[in-house]
């Protein structure tokens, strides 16, 4: 049994729920997973393992993320760890691994911490969930990338299939 920390960097809270999922799989396999969210990081060395998940907003990673990576750069280093990007540009199947997704290449490129384990998961599009300015952005970009456009679309573009392939592969980590 491995003791886990997941850790999430999620705006609208659909990366959360991707980690509490992966927390229920792991726990199917003894596995002793601890969730929280990327201000509420508890000591790294009471866990075996540390992975962390990030959801896109406005085209980015959130700082936190890039800050938490250099602070805790040697811990990520020394233990077996792990990195998931969530963005709605995954849900196109040209564009849903890490070597084929351009919000994983960008922070590749821009973390010092390069992550042996990574995965790409498609995310959530909930208009009817956004304020007004996210919401018509959001419209906008899934028209110019050819994506539902209706307001009062609601569809998971999660491969959960890949989830749990992914934590299998976090177990092996």
């Amino acid at each position: 049994m491995s003791r886990i920390l997941l850790i999430h960097s999620s705006v609208h809270g659909y990366t959360q729920k991707i980690c509490e999922y992966l927390q229920r799989k792991l726990a199917e396999q003894d596995q002793q997973v601890t969730v929280t969210s990327l201000a509420e990081v508890p000591d790294l060395a009471e866990f075996d393992k540390v992975f962390i998940g990030a959801s896109i907003r406005h085209g980015k990673h959130r700082p936190a993320l890039y800050q938490f990576i250099e602070t805790h750069l040697s811990a990520l280093e020394t233990k077996p760890s792990g990195f998931f990007s969530v963005s709605l540009v995954a849900r196109k199947s040209h564009k849903n691994t890490p070597q084929t997704n351009s919000y994983m290449q960008q922070f590749l490129n821009q973390s010092i911490w390069q992550p042996k384990l990574l995965q790409v998961f498609g995310g959530n599009l909930n208009y009817q969930s956004y304020g007004a300015m996210d919401r018509n952005i959001i419209r906008f970009i899934m028209w110019l990338t050819k994506g539902p456009t209706d307001p009062t679309t609601k569809v998971e573009f999660t491969d959960w299939q890949k989830v749990d392939e992914f934590a299998v592969q976090m177990i092996k980590a």
